[in-house]
C-alpha cells in the first residue's frame, strides 16, 4: 500500500482500490489470493487480486493465522447460515413449527443465504428459494471458488435436514465485464423446473429463477411488505413497480378492498397475475402493464384517488455519476404518488440504491412534498430485511430505505 492509504481497510473495509497500491511483488494470476501489506510491511490481510477491476483487491481475511482455504470458506458459510436461522424466525414468515418440525420450516424458508461482503465472502450472493439455490457471482476471486462455496452451502444446510435439489446461476449482470468476466446464466449441476414455489408472509409465489429480475424475487422487502399490508384493510391501493406483484398481493391478502398493481414488464405482469390466482386474490388485485411515469399523470387527470400508494421503483442510479438524474426521478415519482393519495391516506416509498443515501433520499422526499403541496407525517422508517445484513464498514451493504407516511393536504 502507498503511505497514507488504506484507511478504509484499517477501519474494516473490504476493498483496496488500484490507486492505493504502491507496488506488487511476486508473480500472480488474476483471482489469486495475495497478501496485503501496509507501506511499512505490516500485514493487513489476505485478499484476491484482479488487475481488470478498479477494486484491485477484495479482502477475505485479516489474520495471518487465517489463510483462505476450505476451512475458512466453511466457517464463513456456517456463520452465514447460523445468522439466518437466528434472525429469520420461520414462524414470523408464515410457517408454524409443530412437534419440533424445525427442519421442515427451514426447508420452506426463503432468504438471502450469502450477502457478499456483509458475510465476508466478497462479490457473491446466494439466495435460497425453498430447496433451490440461486447464485450471482460478480468478482473473479469468488467466481473461482463458487463450486466450493456451493458445495459447502449444501453440506451445512443438510446438517439441518435441508436438502438442496438444484442450483441455478444468474451471473448475467453487466458489471461482470468490469471484472474481465463473461456473463453467465444456467444450471450448476442437474437441471430442474426453474419456476419455484415459495411462501412469504403467508403469500405464495412462483419465482422464475431463470428469467426473473436479478435472482428472480426481491427478498429484501419481506418485512416492509408486511408493514404496509397491516395498514391496508378495507383500503383502495395503488402498487407501482409491482414486479411480480409482491406488495400488492400482501395488501390484498391483508384485506384491501381493491389493488391496482402496475409494472412496465409484460413478463412481470404475467407472473403477477399467475401469483394472484395462486392465492385466490384475482378478484381483488388487478394488474396493468404500463410505464409508471406515464400512467400516474393520467390517473391524476382522471381524478383517481387512493387510500394507499406504494412506490417501489428500481434503482435509478448505480453510480455516483448519475446521482443528480436519479434525484430528479425520485422527486418526480414521489410528487405524482403524493397527488394520488387521498387526504389522510398513506404513501409507502423507497429507494434501493446505496448511492441514494438516507439523508439525500429524505431531502428528496421533503422537496417532493413541498412541490405537491402536501404535509407528511412519518409513520415508519425501515430498511432491508435482516437476511441482508448491513455491515457498517461496508457502505454498499446498506442500500434499501423505506418510509411509510400519512399524506395530508396543506392546512
Amino acid at each position: 500500500m502507498k503511505k497514507g492509504e488504506g484507511r478504509t481497510i484499517k477501519a474494516g473495509g473490504a476493498w483496496v482500490f488500484d490507486n492505493e497500491i504502491n507496488r506488487v511483488e511476486g508473480d500472480f494470476e488474476n483471482g489469486d489470493i495475495i497478501e496485503v501489506l501496509d507501506h511499512d510491511g505490516y500485514f493487513m490481510g489476505y485478499g484476491f487480486i484482479n488487475t481488470h477491476s478498479k477494486i484491485r483487491v477484495r479482502m477475505m481475511s485479516r489474520r495471518k493465522e487465517n489463510p483462505v482455504n476450505e476451512e475458512l470458506i466453511e466457517k464463513r458459510v456456517r456463520n452465514a447460515w447460523e445468522y439466518r436461522k437466528a434472525v429469520m424466525n420461520p414462524c414470523v414468515y408464515g410457517f408454524e413449527i409443530k412437534d419440533n418440525a424445525e427442519s421442515e420450516a427451514l426447508k420452506k424458508l426463503s432468504c438471502r443465504l450469502i450477502f457478499g461482503e456483509a458475510d465476508f465472502l466478497p462479490g457473491i450472493t446466494i439466495d435460497k428459494f425453498s430447496d433451490i439455490l440461486v447464485i450471482e457471482s460478480l468478482a473473479l476471486g469468488t467466481d473461482r471458488m463458487k463450486g466450493l462455496i456451493i458445495d459447502t452451502c449444501k453440506k451445512v444446510l443438510s446438517e439441518d435436514g435441508v436438502v438442496i435439489r438444484g442450483v441455478f446461476e444468474r451471473s448475467d449482470a453487466k458489471v461482470r465485464e468490469q471484472e474481465g468476466l463473461e456473463r453467465i446464466k444456467g444450471f450448476i449441476g442437474e437441471p430442474f423446473d426453474t419456476k419455484v414455489l415459495i411462501e412469504e408472509n403467508g403469500v405464495k409465489y412462483y419465482v422464475d429463477v431463470e428469467n426473473g429480475q436479478k435472482t428472480g424475487f426481491f427478498l429484501d422487502q419481506k418485512n416492509n411488505r408486511r408493514a404496509i399490508a397491516s395498514l391496508c384493510k378495507g383500503k383502495k391501493v395503488l402498487d407501482c413497480f409491482t414486479h411480480t406483484g409482491s406488495f400488492g398481493l400482501n395488501c390484498a391478502k391483508a384485506g384491501a378492498s381493491s389493488v391496482l398493481a402496475v409494472d412496465a414488464s409484460d413478463l412481470g405482469c404475467a407472473q403477477a397475475e399467475e401469483n394472484a390466482k395462486l392465492n385466490g386474490l384475482e378478484d381483488i388485485i388487478k394488474f396493468k402493464c404500463a410505464d409508471v411515469f406515464d400512467l400516474l399523470p393520467e390517473l391524476e387527470k382522471q381524478g383517481e384517488k387512493y387510500d394507499v400508494v406504494i412506490l417501489d421503483p428500481p434503482a435509478f442510479t448505480k453510480s455516483r455519476a448519475s446521482i443528480k438524474k436519479a434525484v430528479t426521478g425520485y422527486r418526480e415519482i414521489n410528487i405524482r404518488g403524493m397527488k394520488l393519495v387521498k387526504n389522510g391516506g398513506l404513501l409507502a416509498t423507497c429507494s434501493c440504491s446505496h448511492f441514494m443515501d438516507e439523508e439525500l433520499f429524505a431531502k428528496t422526499i421533503k422537496e417532493a412534498a413541498r412541490s405537491a403541496h402536501k404535509q407528511l407525517r412519518q409513520i415508519e422508517f425501515r430498511q432491508q430485511a435482516a437476511d441482508h445484513p448491513i455491515l457498517w464498514s461496508n457502505d454498499a451493504s446498506y442500500y434499501l430505505k423505506f418510509y411509510i407516511f400519512q399524506v395530508c393536504d396543506e392546512m
